[in-house]
């Protein structure tokens, strides 16, 4: 007398699949906290918009000068607003949501659950990079109203490459730094105190055509972003190994400072 066979259970889903599904929740959480903040999202994209227009006036028609490094200041000026909308975006507003978040409880509630960490700041990483291609299309949309052509199909791997190494390494820097931070109130304080003095020295709103200070400033992070945007934004189809390098090695030294220092518990006062 034969027997049926058991029915087969069904087969679980893969692992990868099941990742990809929490990953794209994390995404979606991250926009949907930014965008209900209404305030906070509206000066994320209106500031860079303001800072071009009115650039984009005062510069209109101009030719290309030694000054501006062979580039007419039309052209400077939207790859170097594009990198401080990058660097808004994934350094000062990072640093300081996530000082927010531990201190409210809310990185303590994030560790219990069984999300892992690594999709938890791949989540912030895809947010930063989103928010980041917003600005940046914004930023140069604006500059094209004034004149500046558009990016053609062969700059746009070099601005990509650029675009998410920048961010992945602003992340990993902001990541870092709030981990340092003792408490949410001083954490605008703290990211300002490192970032304004960079984004000068490094040739954001004018050239410095001191030799020294670009070399200090060449070391550091804000100037070689500017430099890889300005080369792929204005028409340079290679990509700027150097500065992306650089870029790289301090992507890293957040990342080990981060994995190191980050608290997902308050600190006791």
């Amino acid at each position: 007398m034969s027997t049926a066979a058991p029915p087969a259970r069904p087969e679980a889903p893969a692992a990868p699949r099941r990742d990809k599904t929490l990953l794209w929740h994390q995404i979606k959480y991250e926009q949907l906290t930014f965008w209900r903040n209404p305030q906070s999202a509206f000066f994320t994209f209106v500031f860079p918009i303001v800072i071009i227009a009115i650039f984009g006036a005062l510069f209109r028609g101009g030719k290309p000068s030694p000054f501006y490094d062979g580039l007419t200041p039309l052209e400077y000026y939207v790859a170097t607003i594009a990198a401080l909308s990058v660097l808004s975006a994934c350094y000062s507003q990072l640093a300081i949501v996530l000082s927010t978040r531990r201190q409210d409880g809310i990185l303590k509630r994030v560790r219990a659950t069984p999300l892992p960490t690594w999709m938890y700041f791949m989540g912030l990483l895809a947010h930063c990079i989103m928010v980041s291609v917003v600005d940046i299309l914004l930023v140069i949309g604006i500059g094209n109203l004034y004149g500046m052509p558009l990016p053609n199909a062969s700059q746009l791997p070099a601005i990509t490459v650029t675009l998410v190494l920048g961010a992945a390494s602003f992340c990993a820097l902001g990541v870092g730094v709030a981990s340092l931070i003792r408490n949410a109130e001083a954490a605008p304080a703290v990211v300002q105190f490192v970032l304004f003095p960079l984004v000068f020295i490094s040739g954001t709103y004018i050239p410095i055509h001191s030799d020294w200070l670009n070399i200090v400033a060449g070391a550091l992070p804000v100037k070689p972003f500017n430099e890889a945007l300005l080369g792929s934004i204005s028409g340079d189809a290679a990509f700027p190994w150097q500065s992306l390098g650089v870029l790289a090695l301090w992507g890293a030294l957040g990342a080990v400072v981060a994995i190191r220092r980050f608290r997902w518990d308050p600190k006791p006062e």
